[in-house]
């Protein structure tokens, strides 16, 4: 086909644009009003999938033997029988991670309210660390004190406890703001009725375990206990750890530490229960003066 011919059919198809362009165009109907929902209502395009039944829905279809299968699922907050599509996670899975790793960010990236501290009057100090970026790039910083910190401490508390309570954001705020107000008292009055002193309780912000080596040096106590929000997980985010250590200080590490961890309402171990827990743990420590793997062999076999 030569360029004449070409040019010929362009011109052509032109020419038809051209008087489909011109041409009148019939009256459109006129576009339904929008209707708003009933006031009060929400109107949502697919259900909820952080809903408890939603959540334990299986996702396979047609199972060999799906009572099994539910049993399984339920013995475990692991995602197990939510199918697929093809060789991709069904939109419901996919739903359900998104929403609880959003979860997972605010617990993270969220603050301890005042509110919370001020129930248990508890003053604040800071670690090395600036910000939450640098908390989670450097977890050396959240284990060393700033020097304010060292001077409002030394200040401010106690020296010589039996036991010095601390509390930590850790990386979940939620911990704090969900667990402490049950487990705390607990603590409080347990130690009480055992006799067993204890110091001034504050509040750590961009904590890491390892500072109750650096607090322990000031205030000086037999044993530094540390309330601190756990990392969460897909679908926990509030769980609260207790590490206790006996007369921490520099050169301890997680060896010379005992932890009560999965502190929760959802999942894990009851504040309440786990406050007992604690006083007892905490009893024992201090018969043996030792913790960690020391305590483990002190008590082997007794």
């Amino acid at each position: 086909m030569d360029d004449a011919r070409i040019e010929a059919i362009v011109q052509a198809v032109l020419a038809e644009l051209g008087k489909e362009t011109s041409a009148p165009r019939p009256s459109a109907a006129p576009a339904p009003a929008p209707t708003s929902p009933p006031a009060g209502d929400l109107v949502i395009d697919l259900p909820d999938p952080t809903r408890p039944e939603a959540r334990r829905a299986l996702g396979v279809a047609q199972p060999f033997n799906a009572e099994g299968l539910r049993n399984l699922c339920a013995t475990t907050t692991a995602r197990l029988g939510v199918g697929r599509a093809g060789p991709r996670p069904k939109t419901r899975s996919l739903l359900l991670f998104q929403a609880d790793h959003g979860v997972t960010q605010d617990a993270i990236y969220s603050e301890v309210a005042e509110e919370v501290k001020a129930r248990f009057q508890l003053f604040t100090v800071q670690t090395q660390v600036q910000d939450r970026g640098q908390y989670l790039l450097r977890p050396d910083l959240g284990r060393k004190l700033s020097d304010e910190a060292r001077r409002t401490i030394n200040e401010r508390c106690a020296k010589g406890p039996q036991v010095q309570i601390v509390i930590g954001d850790g990386l979940s705020a939620a911990a704090v703001a969900n667990n402490l107000a049950q487990i705390y008292p607990v603590i409080e009055q347990g130690l009480k009725a055992a006799g067993i002193r204890t110091g001034t309780p504050f509040f750590v912000r961009f904590a890491r375990v390892g500072v109750i080596n650096d607090i322990n040096e000031i205030v000086g106590a037999d044993l530094v206990l540390l309330l601190i929000g756990e990392r969460p997980g897909l679908g926990v985010a509030d769980a609260l750890s207790a590490y206790m250590g006996y007369r921490p200080g520099p050169g301890k590490t997680d060896a010379h530490r005992d932890v009560i961890c999965m502190i929760t309402n959802n999942g894990g171990i009851n504040p309440l229960e786990a406050g007992a827990y604690v006083v007892e743990l905490i009893k024992k420590t201090l018969e043996f003066q030792a913790s960690g793997v020391e305590l483990k062999l002190k008590t082997a076999g007794k």
